[in-house]
């Protein structure tokens, strides 16, 4: 696939993006917003980058995550809390279009850098502020992680097998799905913008865009009084709906949530008679037969290799799918058609491949131009940009500031 990296021809170009977040919600949507143009200045501490650039894997001491989550950023230092650094943080701000935050609520406006003397500097400016549990209430100085989002958004409670424990997932979930979140209500804030002349604040609680995502839970108590039950791979709406092992030792994944898929897979699998059930025409009633779907889908599909179950299933037109990991996902012809995956050449580390933006656009490429940069690696050139002369970036050094 041949796209122009040039940020100029960007949906977003133009769109200027101050992403002083960490961990990882906060710098997701701003790597959202990079891939589509916009520039994005990342600042972190001098002496604390993001701890981002030491989560998770690494090859010769160089972060992989990072390479990743810091792509298409300027890399600047500023130690906020001291005079110095405030200064360049608001010289930052009073240039932008949208400032990314997640620090502690109340830590913005004890350095002096909260809303009134942001937007005083600049009152077209967008602060999105990205904590666990927002800005008001009794748990807004709380740390807030994805973690604990994941457990009280009733996430952890409903995922997991029925006699097992809650179930966390094994990655930033709720850190992702408020990543999105904050991209969408900046561009909200940015559309509102073009009608009022005015910036605005942004509040997502961690919390709650995940809590979004789990289906009618807070409206099924309120009518019925019942929660959702932990049921591991099968759904309380539909069957079968299971991950299923076939011979040659991988999985795959089949749902029903069509009458017509279900009716296809049973007949598929030689239990045709199952369709003249009272009991299968309902995806609620099929699924309090489980066990015998299970049975009849899994048994057939234990008999048979990976590549087979999957191209009996497309010429009978049903819904299945394998299991993947990292190594059948680069592989995979759909995912090239797409272009999902995008292999940049990185400084430290050569040829690297990552996934790439969300979507695509007829008119405009999202890309990746490059990786995460260097802790600090565009102050000098940024702090000029911003007016800064080589004496006084020299000074701010010496503060600490920078």
């Amino acid at each position: 696939m041949t796209v122009s990296r040039d940020p100029a021809d960007g949906a977003l170009a133009g769109l200027r993006v101050v992403d002083a977040s960490t961990l990882f919600a906060g710098p997701m949507a701003a790597m959202h917003l990079g891939d589509l143009g916009a520039s994005v200045t990342k600042v972190e501490h001098p002496d604390r980058p993001d701890p981002s650039r030491t989560h998770g894997a690494a090859k010769d001491g160089v972060n992989l995550w990072w390479k990743t989550l810091g792509r298409n950023k300027r890399t600047v230092t500023a130690n906020l809390g001291s005079p110095g650094g405030r200064e360049v943080f608001l010289a930052l701000a009073e240039q932008a279009d949208v400032v990314i935050e997640n620090f502690r609520p109340g830590t913005l406006e004890r350095w002096g850098l909260g809303w009134e003397e942001l937007s005083e500097r600049n009152p077209r400016l967008v602060l999105a502020r990205v904590s666990g549990f927002g800005q008001v209430g009794p748990y807004r100085t709380r740390p807030g992680f994805g973690t604990l989002a994941e457990a009280m958004s009733g996430f952890a409670a409903m995922t997991g097998e029925p006699d097992g424990p809650p179930t966390l997932p094994p990655f930033g979930l709720a850190d992702g799905v408020a990543s999105l979140a904050t991209a969408f209500a900046i561009m909200t804030a940015l559309s509102a913008r073009e009608r009022t002349g005015r910036g605005q604040v942004v509040d997502t609680a961690i919390v709650e865009p995940i809590l979004a995502m789990l289906g009618p839970q807070i409206t099924r108590w309120d009518q019925l009084r019942t929660v959702q039950p932990r049921t591991g791979n099968r759904s309380s709406n539909n069957a079968p709906r299971n991950t299923y092992r076939t011979s040659d030792g991988h999985w795959v994944a089949v749902s029903t949530s069509a009458q017509s898929i279900a009716e296809r897979v049973v007949r598929l699998v030689g239990r045709a008679d199952l369709v003249d059930e009272p009991w299968f025409a309902r995806g609620v009633d099929r699924a309090r037969h489980a066990d015998e779907l299970d049975e009849a889908v899994g048994g057939w599909i234990a008999q048979r290799t990976r590549d087979e179950v999957v191209r009996a299933f497309e010429e009978a037109q049903a819904a299945v799918a394998p299991v993947y990991d990292a190594r059948d996902i680069v592989e995979d012809l759909q995912f090239r058609a797409l272009g999902t995956i995008h292999e940049i050449d990185d400084p430290d580390l050569g040829p690297m491949l990552m996934q790439g933006p969300l979507f695509r656009l007829s008119d405009h490429d999202a890309v990746i131009r490059h990786t995460g940069r260097a802790h600090g690696a565009d102050t000098d050139q940024v702090l000029a940009e911003l007016g800064f002369s080589p004496e006084r970036v020299a000074q701010l050094r010496e503060e600490g500031a920078v």
